[in-house]
């Protein structure tokens, strides 16, 4: 090989590893399951730009925390602080440049004062007490990750200025009602399981793709027809009777409707792209008209589930189910090499 190229290909000088591993301990603190009761004797370089205290005894934030100029992510996940302890941080001009705050599983009641973050693009109460999403007003409009899940939250309020969001989590809470969703036009993942809701208003929401009311109390699947580049559906653990309202998702490939009140397949012969079905655990009584009923799938599907249903006990069910999906991995727990 001529110098010239050797020379090209020559990896830079960037140091030992150890020298390496220093500079980076300069940047990245994980004080994660150190069981710490406060952070006395514990030093921040200045330079960090994330600091993980994940699964320690904190009951107060450390004030040397709020002047790390450089912090970009800040986890207190899995400690003991109330709503007292994190009032501080609405003062904290010097880090008002953080991307990322969880304090998810804490003893919080309601949502902190954070609208000092002018750049926030993840914020994280899941696990804690709240009560009301009071408070979400006056987080950044740059969020694009908002997770409120196994709270008590009632209503779904103060987000219409989330433009950005991708991501929301409202899962396991005690919301009844959609709503409040129709400004939220970037939204890709919508997920709103273990609730209350009883019906599907996305409010007009067409870019999202993956939605979850597992566990829930429809009784209907109306509502997600304008969906078109929806690719993920949960909906299992509900109470519907009839499949509708799916022949537009063209882009679907995981659809979970299992444990539910579905006596037959339907609207989904369309479904060119579906590579995961999750029927289990309903009332199909029968498989005749099945293969006509999935006829758009056959080639795709992957895995399918439909044990627990009448039709599972039919002779040579398995053989048959594999004679429609020639590349099918999965039917039940059986699994295919």
């Amino acid at each position: 090989m001529e110098d010239g190229i050797m020379e090209q290909v020559a990896p830079e000088n960037h140091g030992t590893p150890v020298e390496e591993e220093e500079e980076n301990s300069d940047l990245v603190l994980d004080l994660t399951s150190y069981q710490l009761h406060d952070l006395q004797g514990i030093d921040f370089p200045s330079s960090l730009i994330e600091l993980d205290l994940t699964a320690n005894r904190l009951s107060t934030i450390d004030s040397r925390i709020g002047l790390l100029s450089q912090l970009k992510k800040l986890s207190f996940r899995q400690n003991l602080l109330e709503d007292v302890a994190v009032e501080p941080i609405s003062q904290w001009n010097e880090i008002s440049q953080l991307q990322e705050l969880v304090f998810r599983d804490n003893k919080l009641t309601k949502i902190p004062d954070v609208s000092i973050f002018k750049s926030l693009l993840v914020f994280d109460v899941s696990f804690n007490e709240i009560l009301s999403l009071t408070g979400i007003s006056k987080v950044s409009s740059t969020l694009k990750e908002l997770y409120v899940s196994k709270n008590e939250v009632t209503k779904m309020e103060e987000l219409s200025h989330l433009h950005d969001l991708q991501i929301l989590e409202l899962g396991s809470n005690r919301l009844r009602v959609m709503e409040n969703l129709d400004t939220l036009t970037n939204l890709q993942e919508l997920w709103l399981g273990r609730n209350r809701i009883r019906t599907v208003n996305l409010c007009g929401l067409k870019c999202i793709k993956k939605i979850s009311l597992q566990s829930n109390r429809l009784t209907s699947m109306a509502g997600f027809q304008e969906c078109v580049a929806l690719e993920e559906l949960y909906l299992s653990h509900n109470g519907i009777s009839k499949m509708e309202g799916l022949s537009m998702l063209v882009n679907l490939r995981v659809l979970d409707v299992s444990s539910n009140k579905l006596t037959a397949v339907e609207d989904i012969e369309n479904l060119t792209k579906l590579e995961d079905l999750w029927l289990n655990d309903n009332q199909v009584s029968s498989l005749e008209g099945f293969e006509l009923a999935v006829a758009g799938s056959k080639e795709k599907l992957t895995t399918i589930y439909l044990e627990h249903n009448p039709c599972a006990s039919s002779p040579n069910y398995s053989a048959f189910l594999r004679q429609i999906f020639p590349n099918v991995e999965q039917i039940d727990s059986e699994i295919f090499s």
